[in-house]
């Protein structure tokens, strides 16, 4: 795989390259660069982590080495309860990997990093102290605005939240930040202020968000947004029965997890997306990409019902692999997570 190979490889299902020349020089100048994906255990992983795991898996084919740091610490920082952070980290700790292979990734060059890990380590709470005396109270906050869950009366955990992801740059030791589209605050905080305290700006990579089924971003505070990685067939198929998809409108949840999601598998394995009908509806339809099937769907050629009823099957089938492991870590999630 040449370059240009490579970042278009990068480039696809993304939002937005912060340094784009810089990722071109990065990848003439270093066989193997380093980029990492943070995502903090609070609630329970959804479909939507699907997105950036298919990001993660082209980083891997593109010669990356991919570090995922579970950030345990900046989860209590979002409110999650300090006595039980650590039973979501290990919650998190065996379902990320599952979802990684559930896609076939090459796991190779993937190393998984507990936050706290490094965050408790005097030089990097030094670290902190030092961006903080740089960054104002309204920055903060701004940076934090997207990603924790601030109140009226925001705590300083929210403010703290985003100096330590800046700082995670530097001491994980990579090039690169991948991360949603929410990030983008952090991640442009991080690239004007860790030159301050003596450290190189990273290049920042990040996939736009999934909505939730019911027209909303997809969140895990939310079930009726979401279908869990964990969720048995029946609850699958009632949580996309009952998402928005009136006929015609693509405005709704489950085209953009198709677009970015399912038809990626789907060219990746070289694949087609099969829906079935009976006869006397015109047939089974077979689509090779994303754009012809949102076509049909407008011309309403393709009826929600038949959408849906297929998408069932397909997520049905992509997490299997969990559903398989499933009774390995059905005592901590409820642990992690007791009603």
């Amino acid at each position: 795989m040449n370059i240009e190979e490579k970042i278009d490889l990068i480039q696809r299902n993304t939002e937005e390259i912060i340094g784009i020349e810089e990722l071109r020089k990065l990848l003439q100048s270093k066989k193997r660069p380093v980029i990492y994906w943070g995502t903090a255990p609070t609630g329970k992983p959804h479909i939507g982590y699907l997105l950036p795991a298919l990001k993660i898996s082209d980083f891997l084919k593109a010669g990356f080495e991919v570090k995922i740091l579970l950030a345990d610490m900046h989860a209590s920082l979002d409110n999650v309860p300090w006595g039980i952070v650590d039973k979501r980290y290990e919650y998190y700790k065996k379902i990320i990997p599952l979802l990684i292979k559930s896609i076939g990734a090459d796991t190779k060059h993937l190393k998984f990093i507990q936050g706290s890990t490094i965050q408790l380590k005097p030089e990097y709470m030094y670290d902190v102290l030092r961006l903080s005396t740089n960054i104002s109270v309204h920055d903060s906050l701004k940076a934090a605005s997207d990603v924790v869950k601030l109140t009226e009366n925001p705590r300083v955990s929210g403010l703290i939240y985003p100096l330590m992801q800046a700082v995670d740059e530097e001491y994980l030791n990579v090039d690169c930040q991948l991360g949603g589209t929410d990030q983008r605050k952090i991640m442009v905080l991080a690239r004007e202020n860790l030159p301050k305290i003596g450290y190189k700006t990273r290049i920042e990579i990040m996939n736009p968000l999934l909505p939730g089924l019911i027209g909303k971003k997809m969140s895990s505070s939310d079930p009726n947004s979401k279908i869990s990685l964990t969720d048995n067939e029946e609850t699958i198929k009632k949580r996309i029965m009952g998402a928005e998809c009136a006929p015609g409108n693509i405005d709704n949840g489950l085209l953009p997890f198709i677009k970015y999601v399912l038809m990626t598998i789907k060219k990746d394995k070289k694949e087609s997306f099969l829906i079935k009908r009976e006869e006397k509806f015109g047939g089974d339809l077979y689509y090779t990409n994303y754009e012809n099937l949102e076509k049909d769907f407008i011309a309403q050629k393709l009826h929600p019902l038949d959408l849906k009823n297929a998408l069932c099957q397909e997520i049905i089938n992509i997490l299997k692999p969990i559903q398989k492991e499933k009774k390995k870590f059905e005592k901590i999630e409820k642990e992690a997570y007791p009603q």
